[in-house]
């Protein structure tokens, strides 16, 4: 007597959006077991930032002028929003090179056999990069407040308003890796996608409010400064931990931080996403 058995269907998404949500959980999914199984990835992760919180909070601490003072208490807490915004920013990299490498063993050409949404690739790997980006986020948050950073520093602030200024930080990470998805399709290798998601990284987060007052900068590149993407970030993150900020700027970001931060990384979200999608097409077809 044989026994027969039948086939079980799994239900389907019933439209192209559930369709796609649901395959982008399931790719960010992998790329989280993935991590947790290598997990000096997560812990050179926080090496780096903080690092920068050490250095700058000793080293240059007593040197740097934030509104008239030279206190390095000041400065500490003036520097925080800094270090925040460049850690979520540097997750570029990182995102870049995972899918520079799973471009050059071959996995996209696997998941292209699959009946999957084309995008689902990229967003899995963002949303699983974003997460990995908020426990780095948590981490280094705590080394801040062992080093005395304090929010409210500057006048009065709540636990909604901190809680707003990590999400602008995640907000603006998430942006850019985006553009990290877009090296990463571009280049051939993953040492290419690590090096072109670094080099251009550098000028955007120095040339920026994040570790100077721009207020002693020469007037073009203030102006430069104070119109980045990344200063309107962290000027919003102070306002909203009430820290001290740079000196009085005219620059609309600098007045309007914090709308200014939505709209900045809501516009790189949609620009990026749509030219990597596109590429991911074309590099796959």
């Amino acid at each position: 007597m044989s026994a027969v058995t039948e086939a079980v269907p799994v239900a389907a998404p019933s439209s192209a959006l559930g369709q796609s949500v649901h395959d982008s959980l399931v790719v960010a999914k992998r790329n989280l077991i993935r991590m947790s199984r290598i997990p000096e990835m997560v812990i050179f992760g926080l090496i780096q930032p903080i690092m920068f919180v050490v250095l700058f909070t000793y080293v240059f601490g007593g040197s740097m002028q934030i509104g008239g003072s030279t206190s390095a208490t000041d400065y500490k807490n003036f520097l925080m929003a800094g270090i925040f915004a460049q850690t979520v920013t540097f997750a570029t990299a990182s995102s870049g090179a995972g899918i520079a490498d799973d471009m050059h063993k071959g996995l996209i050409d696997r998941f292209r056999s699959l009946p999957m949404a084309r995008g689902a690739v990229l967003t899995g790997r963002t949303l699983a990069d974003l997460v990995q980006t908020a426990l780095t986020l948590l981490v280094l948050a705590i080394v801040a407040l062992l080093v005395g950073w304090r929010v409210g520093s500057d006048g009065g602030t709540n636990a909604g308003k901190v809680l707003g200024a990590f999400g602008l930080l995640l907000l603006l990470g998430y942006a850019f890796t985006w553009i990290g998805a877009l090296i990463g399709l571009t280049v051939r290798t993953p040492e290419a996608a690590t090096s072109g998601g670094l080099i251009w990284l550098f000028p955007v987060t120095f040339i920026s409010n994040a570790f100077v007052d721009t207020g002693h900068m020469t007037p073009w590149l203030r102006h430069i400064a104070e119109w980045n993407p990344f200063s309107a970030t962290v000027q919003a993150c102070r306002v909203l931990f009430a820290n001290p900020g740079q000196s009085p700027s005219d620059a609309w970001p600098m007045v309007h931080p914090v709308w200014a931060s939505l709209i900045y990384s809501l516009l790189i979200i949609l620009i990026f996403r749509t030219l990597a999608v596109r590429k991911y097409r074309s590099a796959t077809a």
